[in-house]
């Protein structure tokens, strides 16, 4: 948990913490369209299926770099940001909510794309494998995986040489296991034989999706407000019907949906979809100053405040966490909002500080910086006369007790 880490180590926990982050639960829904691939290369012959798992890595690696190459470039023109930097915008959220959106629709059979590893166009596989590793990242970003953070922490204090190298093994460690089973796809003998059944299982498998849409939604509503958010699920209702319209014409070639007339009209429907998605990020909302979880009141971070309570000889606990985090929702709803920790937290008379990192603050992400940190979910135990203990991205009650018991 120390910034203080090396260049060897560093690489190290970008690699474990590549593993890791395909265990996490932002990337859960779009494992669905890695079973999809897996599931559908049974029925193709061993050259293909390896050269489909070598795209999909190269998709991943090629992604992480891009990510960190941006992410590198803005950070030296002095902007203050981090690891998941890209959902602190509302536009891109509801951008990803629209990608997620159509590619749950496509897996229910509203309509029917050439993506290779989603609808099993074989001639397609290389290229749908390379852009399944990318959404794979488009997912992950926003997600800190154990041993991840500080390698991050440590990336991005560095020559862009290193930093970029540590980019390099975090994408090698989440895009090694699906290679590995399209390299040695013994797995698929166990499956069966392909057929009626894998429609239905790619059908199924829309669901994780739509509530990966669910989730953009809210998040929307965090950063843009109510309006915001009902704005962005009329632009998905006007998605679907352009992308339903869509579907007709590939399935009536003589019907008015496959004309020019039809085509015009639905892409004047989608564009009212793409105008209503934008607008519905116009306006921003500030958040209350305080949240109250049952009996335990969180503050609002300000270094100034924290500092204050230090010098006084009080410990604090604060959670850096985001709206757009999955981790740390998961975090919030299984440990730090049960009746135990609050008791425990009141107990041993600890100030709660949450550091919302939703939007931009230039604020939380030196806060983030000073514990070697780029990224959230991270929790930090401030005790008097004692350095600061950095806690796991993924936490425990019996890890939050035990913090607690070196007060």
């Amino acid at each position: 948990s120390t910034p203080s880490i090396g260049l060897l180590a560093a690489l190290a926990l970008a690699f474990v913490g590549g593993l890791i982050l395909n265990l996490m639960p932002c990337v859960f829904p779009v494992l669905s369209l890695k079973v999809i691939s897996l599931a559908q290369s049974s029925a193709q012959n061993r050259s293909a299926t390896r050269l489909q798992g070598l795209a999909f890595g190269a998709g991943v690696v090629a992604s992480f770099l891009v990510l960190a190459g941006v992410l590198l470039a803005l950070r030296a023109s002095g902007a203050q940001i981090g690891w998941g930097f890209q959902l602190q915008s509302p536009l891109v959220v509801a951008a990803l909510a629209g990608l997620f959106f159509a590619l749950a629709l496509n897996l229910s059979g509203v309509f029917e794309v050439s993506f290779g590893a989603v609808d099993g166009n074989e001639r397609s596989g290389t290229l749908g494998a390379a852009l399944n590793g990318v959404l794979a990242v488009v997912a992950a970003s926003p997600c800190t995986a154990p041993f991840m953070g500080a390698a991050l922490g440590y990336a991005l204090t560095q020559s862009v040489v290193e930093a970029l190298a540590v980019f390099l093994m975090l994408g090698v460690g989440m895009a090694l296991p699906y290679v590995l089973l399209a390299w040695f796809p013994a797995w698929a003998a166990k499956l069966p034989r392909p057929g009626i059944w894998m429609l239905r299982f790619k059908q199924l498998l829309a669901f994780p999706l739509y509530a990966t849409v669910v989730w953009l939604v809210w998040v929307l509503g965090q950063q843009a407000g109510i309006d915001g958010a009902a704005k962005l699920l009329l632009a998905l209702t006007g998605l679907a019907l352009a992308l339903w319209l869509f579907g007709l014409a590939q399935t009536g070639p003589s019907s008015f949906f496959a004309s020019l007339t039809g085509r015009a009209f639905c892409g004047v429907v989608l564009g009212g979809a793409l105008w209503l998605g934008v607008s519905s990020t116009a306006s921003i909302e500030t958040q209350a100053e305080q949240e109250s979880s049952g009996t335990a009141i969180w503050q609002t971070y300000s270094t100034g405040g924290v500092n204050a309570l230090v010098a006084a000889g009080q410990p604090v606990f604060i959670d850096f966490t985001a709206a757009w985090c999955v981790s740390c929702q998961v975090n919030k709803k299984a440990v730090l909002q049960t009746d135990t920790i609050e008791r425990a937290f009141a107990a041993k008379k600890v100030n709660l500080v949450r550091a919302d990192w939703t939007r931009r603050d230039a604020e939380i992400a030196q806060a983030l910086a000073s514990y070697g940190r780029n990224g959230v979910p991270v929790y930090v135990l401030l005790r008097p006369g004692k350095a600061p203990l950095v806690l796991p991205e993924l936490l425990t009650s019996g890890i939050v007790l035990d913090a607690l018991s070196t007060l």
